[in-house]
C-alpha cells in the first residue's frame, strides 16, 4: 500500500459510521445489578423498512457492568463464522424487537439461545423466549434475566463516538484511483 492509500484508508477508519449513517444508543437495565449499554448505526435509507437486521449494521458495539464495574463487551470488528448473531431492530418504534409470536428469537448478540456460547472471556446478549440476559465467559448469568417481552427501546444518537473494533472497514479502497 502506498503512503496516499494508507493516509485514505486511515481517515475513512478514524471516522467510524459514514456520514450517511444514522446512530442509536441504548441501555438494558438487566436484574441484581446487571446491565449494558451500547451503540449501533446504519445506512438511513433503512429507516423506511420494518425491520433493520444485523447484516444491514456498519457500527455495533454492547459493554456490561455488574453493579457499576465493567465485567465483558463485544463489537463488530470481533465477529466470526462461530458468532451467534441475529439483531433484530424495529425503527418505527425505535426500538429493539422482543420476544413475541413475530420474533421468537429477535436478538442473539454473540450469545446463543442456551447462553453459553458467547467463549472464554466473552461476553454477550441475547432475547429469546426464556429471557433477556446476558453470558459471560462462556456461561449464562441467570442473575441478570428479566421478561423476554419487556421493551428494549433506542435513542437516536447522532454525536455516537463508536470504539474503533465497533465498525466495519469501508471497502473503498478498490475502487480508488491512485496516481502510478
Amino acid at each position: 500500500m502506498n503512503a496516499l492509500a494508507g493516509l485514505v484508508f486511515a481517515a475513512l477508519a478514524a471516522t467510524g459510521a459514514a456520514a450517511e449513517d444514522i446512530a442509536y444508543s441504548f441501555h438494558w437495565d438487566g436484574a441484581n445489578g446487571y446491565e449494558q449499554h451500547g451503540g449501533m448505526a446504519f445506512d438511513e435509507a433503512f429507516l423506511s423498512q420494518p425491520e433493520v437486521n444485523a447484516r444491514d449494521l456498519s457500527c455495533f458495539f454492547i459493554e456490561g457492568r455488574k453493579d457499576g464495574a465493567p465485567i465483558g463487551r463485544w463489537a463488530l470488528g470481533m465477529l466470526s463464522e462461530t458468532t451467534t448473531w441475529t439483531l433484530t431492530f424495529l425503527p418505527a418504534r425505535e426500538a429493539f424487537a422482543v420476544y413475541g409470536a413475530q420474533h421468537p428469537m429477535p436478538q442473539a448478540w454473540n450469545m446463543d439461545g442456551d447462553g453459553v456460547d458467547c467463549g472464554k472471556g466473552g461476553f454477550g446478549f441475547n432475547i429469546g423466549n426464556a429471557a433477556q440476559d446476558l453470558c459471560l465467559d462462556g456461561q449464562l448469568l441467570l442473575a441478570s434475566q428479566v421478561p423476554p417481552d419487556r421493551p428494549f427501546p433506542a435513542t437516536l444518537a447522532p454525536d455516537m463516538r463508536f470504539p474503533p473494533d465497533a465498525c466495519l472497514g469501508p471497502d473503498l479502497l478498490s475502487a480508488l484511483e491512485l496516481p502510478r
